[in-house]
């Protein structure tokens, strides 16, 4: 239909040509000393049309020329870029498959071929880490740096992630740190850095980014926990030959936290191994009024100490609101057994042993038994304890 409307247009044009040509007799006279040209004027129309149509494909023709290297460069970047992105995906769909030592290659040819080397180079570490050719992930990390632009939050953060795999935490560190301090602070750059710094033990670092988590709510919150209360034990234990700085950290601690079971159980035993009984029953007082925990009632009769009657006469209001508490029982027993009570820790004993056999209070009888020259008795639970020990591990 096209090529119709087209020949209908230049057969109308050529009629009307020559319409106007037939109906026009006029001349050109060109005057050049000593000589004079006379031309029919349609003749010179005719003659100029045709120049024109002449010189315009003359010029086309030697500007297509001129443009042919440029051109024929632009087809072969075009190929270049195009060859280079299949690559680069081919390489994407070999890491994924687990083929790493194809990906590394065609990672490496993508890169060759300048098709988003930053990327290219990116698959390659990745590739690279996971054959544990530890020496080409670092040539390919750094090869990503040198010209990451829009790409250098990707490359800081694999960098980070690789390295942590390799437990090398304070080079992993150090490349969050660049990114999280000069850049968005997403929870996953979080992550890294608590592992990190779970990976260096700095624990107060781990705790101020778990609390960072928990508003990103980037983990469950039993998790961040977990974490938490981890990070205190570890915090404590570490402080526990250090008297002054154990009293210190433990008075920076949160109330809601020095009442956890565990932390308080922790921060008990780091007081005892510094000296400070005093302080190590107070922790386990406080962490009791708030919730019961036959954990902390057992290690209550550990926290040895000058104020026994004391202590002795708080464990037995505990066992009013808790009677028949086993671990409690043993707990009043050892009591007793520093203040030199023999009678009174004997019935506490036996009591505990009627509420829940254990090893411990057979242990702490015989023991008892033992002071007192009750040599058969002493033996007997000392017997008694065995039995239950060969039964847990059998």
């Amino acid at each position: 239909m096209k090529i119709l409307l087209w020949l209908l247009g230049v057969i109308a044009l050529a009629v009307a040509l020559s319409l106007a040509i037939r109906g026009n007799g006029g001349y050109a006279l060109f005057v050049l000393p000593p000589w004079r040209a006379e031309i029919s004027l349609n003749l010179l129309i005719v003659v100029a049309v045709a120049g024109f149509a002449v010189a315009y494909v003359l010029v086309g023709a030697v500007r297509q020329t001129l443009q042919l290297p440029a051109r024929v460069r632009a087809f072969r970047e075009r190929r270049r870029d195009e060859k280079g992105r299949a690559t680069l995906l081919s390489a994407l769909q070999a890491l994924f498959e687990g083929r790493f030592l194809r990906a590394e290659k065609l990672a490496s040819e993508a890169s060759r071929l300048r098709s988003v080397p930053v990327l290219a180079g990116l698959i390659a570490a990745r590739a690279a880490q996971r054959l544990r050719e530890f020496s080409r992930r670092d040539h390919w990390l750094e090869q990503a740096g040198r010209d990451d632009g829009d790409w250098r939050a990707a490359r800081l953060m694999t960098a980070a992630e690789l390295l942590l795999e390799e437990r090398r935490f304070d080079e992993a560190r150090a490349a969050l740190r660049e990114l999280y301090d000069s850049g968005p602070r997403h929870a996953a750059t979080l992550l890294l850095l608590l592992r990190a710094e779970q990976g260096l033990s700095n624990w107060d670092e781990v705790i101020r980014i778990a609390k960072q988590l928990e508003k990103h709510a980037a983990m469950p919150p039993e998790a961040l926990e977990s974490i938490r209360v981890n990070a205190r034990l570890s915090r404590l234990d570490h402080l526990a030959l250090d008297r002054q700085g154990l009293s210190d950290y433990w008075g920076e601690v949160p109330q809601a936290e020095r009442m956890h079971p565990r932390i308080a159980a922790a921060a008990a035993q780091s007081f005892m191994r510094s000296g400070d009984f005093r302080s190590a029953r107070r922790a386990i007082e406080r962490a009791l009024e708030r919730d019961w925990n036959a954990d902390l009632a057992l290690l209550y009769g550990e926290c040895a100490g000058d104020d026994g009657i004391e202590q002795l006469e708080r464990a037995e209001g505990w066992l009013r609101q808790h009677p028949g508490d086993a671990d409690l029982l043993l707990t009043l027993g050892r009591l007793c057994v520093q203040r030199s009570l023999w009678g009174k820790a004997q019935s506490y004993f036996e009591a505990s042993l009627a509420t829940r056999p254990g090893q411990a209070a057979h242990v702490a009888l015989a023991r008892l038994f033992d002071r007192m020259d009750r040599t058969e008795e002493a033996n007997r639970h000392f017997r008694a304890s065995a039995g239950l020990e060969r039964g847990a591990s059998a």
